[in-house]
């Protein structure tokens, strides 16, 4: 998470009223940022500054992979019912906890979203944390290879052998920013990374940044420092605990959800089903998920520290 800060660009108060007084051809604005930086909130500030100021309606599109599954409120912080009723919100709990969300079909929703809202002559808000799924809007993607199906069964067996651990550290050597943003967990994307890798000769992630956008982008990160992160995160944990996560996890796994559905790999779901499973007690498991949530964040910041576009912006500043 230690940024070099001498090659950030940072917000400055009136950069967005600029950028919208410009009138740009098809703008988009992003706001990223690491886990518990406080990107709801901003968003919601910046869709009423919008409204107050420019008479302009803004429509926020979620980039939070977690959240696009039903049933998983508490731990993945999804925004309430009542924090969404003045402002449309899109691809927030539309997936059941087994079925994939992959970079196409996330890149064909969106797409097909912000068309439809540039059509009523309104602001799409791309908000989340996702990596891969904001990288493949703002960057857009190019054809990837189809993998064959020897390679695949034989990357298969070689992640069986021991739950992944050598294919991740392969990728890692091999393209080391998709590694940072794929745990080792998710098998089919950790596969399919190593697919690309073999098929093309180079890695995922530089495959991406060849591809072109398509959009006027405003793009903002969410600042906060080291420290003040890793408390936010552990108070969150902890009312995460105390709103009934462990009881949303039973009811998860009452409906028949497990370890090999995609949404029960997230980050949390996946301690507390192995604890309720064991019959131990799910809160023993909170300091790893804070530990482990941390890390999500290092890995965040590997992947966006150097890219020049996004203005980050300080906690509490005016737009």
């Amino acid at each position: 998470m230690n940024a070099d800060n001498s090659k950030k660009a940072y917000y400055k108060t009136g950069d967005l009223g600029s950028f919208i007084e410009k009138n740009l051809p098809k703008p988009l604005i992003v706001i990223l940022g690491l886990t518990g930086s406080g990107k709801t909130e901003l968003s919601l500030k910046l869709a009423e500054y919008l409204m107050h100021n420019f008479g302009l309606a803004a429509e926020i599109i979620n980039s939070d992979s977690r959240q696009f599954y039903k049933g998983m409120d508490i731990g993945t912080a999804k925004i309430s019912e009542e924090e969404k009723k003045w402002i449309p919100h899109h691809l927030f709990s539309v997936l059941e906890p087994d079925l994939p969300c992959s970079i196409f079909w996330y890149q064909k929703e969106v797409t097909k979203l912000i068309d439809r809202i540039h059509r009523r002559n309104e602001i799409p808000m791309l908000v989340g944390g996702s990596m891969l799924y904001i990288s493949s809007i703002i960057d857009g993607l190019v054809p990837l290879p189809t993998g064959s199906e020897k390679t695949r069964l034989r990357l298969e067996e070689k992640y069986e052998t021991d739950e992944g651990v050598s294919l991740h550290n392969l990728l890692k050597k091999i393209d080391p920013v998709s590694a940072d943003a794929i745990p080792r967990q998710n098998k089919k994307y950790l596969i399919r990374a190593l697919e690309i890798c073999e098929g093309t000769g180079q890695p995922k992630s530089e495959l991406l940044k060849k591809s072109k956008g398509a959009y006027s982008l405003f793009i903002i990160g969410t600042e906060i420092k080291k420290d003040d992160l890793a408390l936010r995160i552990k108070k969150r944990t902890e009312k995460m605990f105390e709103d009934g996560w462990t009881g949303e996890v039973k009811k998860l796994i009452d409906a028949g959800y497990g370890l090999s559905d995609p949404g029960m790999l997230s980050t949390g779901y996946r301690e507390i089903y192995e604890c309720l499973k064991k019959g131990l007690e799910s809160n023993k498991e909170m300091n790893n998920i804070i530990v482990q949530t941390l890390k999500y964040s290092k890995r965040q910041m590997t992947w966006w520290k150097r890219d020049l576009r996004i203005r980050w912006m300080l906690s509490g500043q005016d737009f």
